[in-house]
Formats: structure tokens, sequence, C-alpha cells
């Protein structure tokens, strides 16, 4: 198997982020993680995290970033992620109401095209990394379809996160394969449910024909550590691998009884001695 970098989505470890910021960046170094992916800077400038990642060993692939960050001066924002060494300011999280089949598409097309814009134009690219949601349908289509038929390849590329990609009944290697080319870097995340289905809410038929709403949590959602739910991250790695990956990202949003760095650690350990990563 190819030999991946493998990095952290810092979200999974925000709060020790928030109560340690370089000492949470040298324990996730420690545990074996090359690359990073960050979700807030904990008021340090990209020089100095720049400088501490460098110290480190430590290198920027990318971050979550709303898009509000370019409204008031663009360039400068900008700067700041290409300062951290970032190929890719990912769009963390759109609302469902403003994406296809809404009355805000329009201007949500217009939006990501101009970020998108100056992104390319300081050497960088817009990321996308979705939820289940984009896997509901609009007209027969997927809501992230409708995404990726309205920017640009030489714009925004996908970040697939592969949990939310399954959790919503989709094969994750399939559509990995189905943007091959496009996949730099793939979140790898992992996570228990009775069931999959689309979307955040399920709607299920009663014995008199009624719909009954349930939450995730009723479908007794919950995240883990690599190799701890049910992903075949196998048949993930090889497609990743197929299709021209080059970073995998570790992501648990929530790790509940357990420690952030602990389930950073599990997760790390996973693909080292099932992989070899």
């Amino acid at each position: 198997m190819k030999k991946f970098k493998v990095g952290i989505q810092l979200y999974g470890v925000r709060n020790a982020m928030e109560k340690d910021f370089e000492g949470t960046l040298r324990a996730v170094k420690a545990l074996g993680y090359e690359y990073v992916e960050f979700a807030g800077y904990f008021g340090r400038s990209a020089e100095e995290i720049k400088a501490l990642l460098d110290e480190i060993g430590l290198k920027c692939i990318s971050v979550h970033q709303g898009l509000d960050f370019y409204n008031e001066d663009p360039d400068k924002a900008a700067e700041f992620i290409k300062t951290l060494g970032a190929k890719y300011s990912v769009i963390p999280w759109y609302g469902k109401e403003k994406l296809a089949g809404t009355a805000e598409w329009d201007e949500t097309v217009e939006r990501f095209n101009k970020v998108g814009d100056v992104l390319v134009k300081h050497g960088m690219k817009l990321g996308y990394h979705n939820h289940d949601f984009e896997f509901e349908k609009h007209d027969g289509k997927y809501l992230h379809d409708y995404i990726f038929e309205a920017i640009a390849p030489e714009k925004m590329d996908p970040e697939l996160d592969t949990c939310w990609v399954h959790y919503a009944g989709i094969d994750p290697a399939e559509k990995i394969r189905e943007f091959s080319g496009r996949v730099e870097i793939v979140h790898l995340k992992d996570f228990v449910a009775k069931r999959l289905a689309g979307g955040p809410a399920y709607a299920l038929i009663d014995a008199d024909g009624n719909e009954i709403k349930t939450t995730r949590e009723d479908n007794g959602f919950a995240f883990r550590p690599l190799g701890q739910g049910r992903q075949d991250f196998a048949s993930i790695l090889a497609a990743c691998e197929e299709c021209g990956t080059e970073v995998v990202i570790v992501e648990q949003d929530q790790t509940y009884e357990l420690p952030e760095l602990e389930a950073a650690r599990i997760s790390r350990e996973y693909l080292r001695d099932t992989f070899g990563l």
C-alpha cells in the first residue's frame, strides 16, 4: 500500500488546543502525525503558527475556514492561510438552506467562485468538506453534485469525509473514485450506527403509514476512533491509492468518555499497525 502522509484535523482536539496550543501540537507530532488541518487559530498570527510548526516538525496541509473570513480583505485573508503553508482552504460546513434548490443557491455559487478565484491567485485552492445532508437529492440529483458541477475543478476540490458519505448510505470508496485526481486530502472518520440512510433525520413509516422522524441519536450514531466502527478502511485506502490521495486526515468530531488525545493516539496506532502508515 502507498505510504500516505497522515494528518489530524485539530477540531478533534479543540479543547486540548484551547488549554495548551503549543503542547497539543507537540503531542500530535509525538503520536506520529505529520500534518495538521487547522479549525481555528486561537488568537495566534499566521507567522507565529508557522514558526511553531517548523520548530515541531509539522506541516499544515489545509485549514477549515468559513467564507466570512474572506469578506473584509480577501487577499489579506488568503495571505494568512498561505503563510501557514496550506494548499487548501476548506469550507467546513455550508447550510443546506443555501444549496441547490433554494433561493440562495445562485448567491452561493457566486460566493464560492469569488473566494476560489482569490485562493487560486495566491497559489491555493478552495476545498469543500461534506456532511451527510449534501447527499440528499434535489430534482433527482445529490446536492453535492450540484456544487461540483457549478464550480470549476481549477477552483475547488472535494475534501471527502468518509464517515458522512457512508452514513448517507453511499460507499466511500466509490465516491473517492468518482473524484479521481481531485482527492489529494481525504478525511478518515469512524462511527457506529444502527442503520445507514440519507440525511440527519430519517423518515420512517409506522404501521398506519404515518411518517416517524428520528435523529442520529435515535439511530445510535456515535463517533469512534479508527478501527472501532463500521468503516472498511482497507477499501477506502485502496481507493485513495488509485485516485491520487496524498494525505489522509484523521478526524473524530467528539470523543465522549475518552480524552481527545487518547482517541487520536488510538486512531494513529490503528493506521500504523493495520496498514503500516
